[in-house]
């Protein structure tokens, strides 16, 4: 079985194949785990397609009996679906500009596609900023004037790139056959979005990294719990709640510290700040919050972690917070949740398909609400074992839910179900 993926960022195998300095493991971590376990089967030969816009000219390698493609942004998909020659075609994602493209050459050709459903666009742009205030929404014309000479962040632009994005992901299921999923929310999504699709539920495979190894355990941590945020860059993230958060909890451990995995905001000294600062608002806002609210001596920004390095973070936490507005099947709490660390998070999207509410973990429900956050914080941290039977039961839920082998036979079975019918 011939099989093309199409994903839309550079895989590090890919890398490696094709002579490159290794790749960050810093995201695409579900591909590097699927792609592991599906590489020993003999009935699948993968030929794998990653799009670089950086890129000049494609390049091609293989490594451990996968071909790997890394390719410009402008590509032309007919004459690699002539190359290749694959047998089904599965696109990782829907709402990126070579995905569309690849959907409309493999149709022209007759090969099967299937699309992987990653986010629900529509659902990350209707919650992208909430909870931030107007002011910080909206920018002046000399915020776009400087924008336009030193490309930032501006709120309403970037509303407007997920506005399109989920218009894009609209049109690509309007036209898809088979589409594939993980949970209940994906699954109504699609309903909506693609009702003449067939529907596949397949599970991730997370990096191999988080499968064996140190397991998370409590620890004394006294006065001075850790806190572990993946991502805070942007409001959809919601760190601006978890601030918001902070001064309840400490009021009871004084020394609580969050850490927030990736890049501080940009500071590049006092002459810039000020034009930094209108190019970034959320990060603007982020400050001047726990500047208001006390916190800031209390927040540490990590820098971009590799899958060894946020492995040992979610090891030196004692709460994992994933407070997402908009979310499907985050692959950080899947992590979390394979090493046993307690979890906290929002009752969105697909997260309560992946986290049982007071047996696995505790859901909060209104993304927004600080307060509910701050009690399931403190709930947690006051248990009596530290959450470590939630985290236990977590770990159990997480090694059936992304178990390697299972999720690469039932991805399999789907290419076969949909090779036999499409082979009238």
């Amino acid at each position: 079985m011939q099989t093309l993926w199409l994903v839309s960022m550079v895989l590090p195998q890919a890398a490696a194949a094709c002579g490159l300095d290794a790749a960050s493991d810093v995201s695409g971590g579900w591909l590097t785990g699927q792609l592991t376990a599906l590489q020993t089967r003999a009935d699948l030969r993968l030929t794998v397609a990653c799009v670089d816009p950086r890129r000049k000219a494609p390049l091609c390698g293989e490594r451990d009996g996968v071909t790997y493609r890394i390719l410009p942004g402008a590509q032309d998909f007919a004459a690699l679906l002539d190359t290749v020659r694959p047998d089904l075609v599965h696109i990782w994602g829907t709402e990126y500009a070579a995905a569309a493209a690849m959907q409309q050459a493999a149709a022209a050709r007759g090969v099967p596609v299937l699309v992987g459903i990653q986010g629900v666009m529509r659902d990350c742009a209707a919650h992208l900023c909430g909870g931030v205030p107007d002011a910080y929404r909206h920018s002046t014309p000399l915020d776009r004037m400087l924008d336009a000479v030193i490309p930032g962040a501006l709120l309403d632009k970037t509303q407007a790139q997920f506005d399109a994005l989920a218009q894009s992901e609209a049109q690509m299921l309007a036209s898809a056959r088979y589409v594939t999923g993980r949970t209940s929310f994906d699954r109504r999504a699609v309903a909506a979005l693609a009702p003449q699709a067939r529907y596949f539920a397949c599970n991730e495979t997370l990096r191999p990294l988080f499968y064996t190894g140190t397991l998370w355990h409590a620890r004394d941590f006294g006065q001075a719990p850790v806190l572990l945020l993946p991502q805070g860059n942007y409001p959809l993230k919601n760190l601006h709640t978890v601030l918001r958060a902070l001064p309840a909890i400490l009021q009871r451990w004084g020394g609580a510290r969050l850490a927030i995995a990736g890049w501080p905001p940009v500071d590049k000294g006092p002459l810039l700040r000020p034009v930094l600062a209108r190019l970034f608002p959320y990060q603007r806002y982020c400050r001047r919050l726990a500047q208001e609210l006390g916190v800031a001596e209390h927040i540490r920004y990590t820098g971009p972690l590799d899958a060894a390095a946020m492995r040992q973070a979610y090891l030196e936490a004692d709460v994992f917070l994933l407070p997402s507005q908009s979310e499907n099947s985050p692959n950080s709490l899947g992590e979390a949740m394979l090493l046993g660390l307690p979890c906290i998070a929002s009752n969105a999207g697909g997260i309560p398909d992946m986290l049982a509410d007071g047996q696995e973990g505790l859901l909060y429900g209104d993304a927004l609400d600080a307060d509910a956050l701050a009690r399931a914080v403190c709930a947690v941290l006051d248990a009596p074992d530290g959450g470590a039977a939630l985290g236990q039961a977590a770990r159990a839920r997480a090694l059936r839910t992304h178990d390697p082998a299972a999720n690469a036979e039932a991805l399999c079975g789907i290419y076969q179900t949909i090779l036999q019918e499409a082979a009238p």
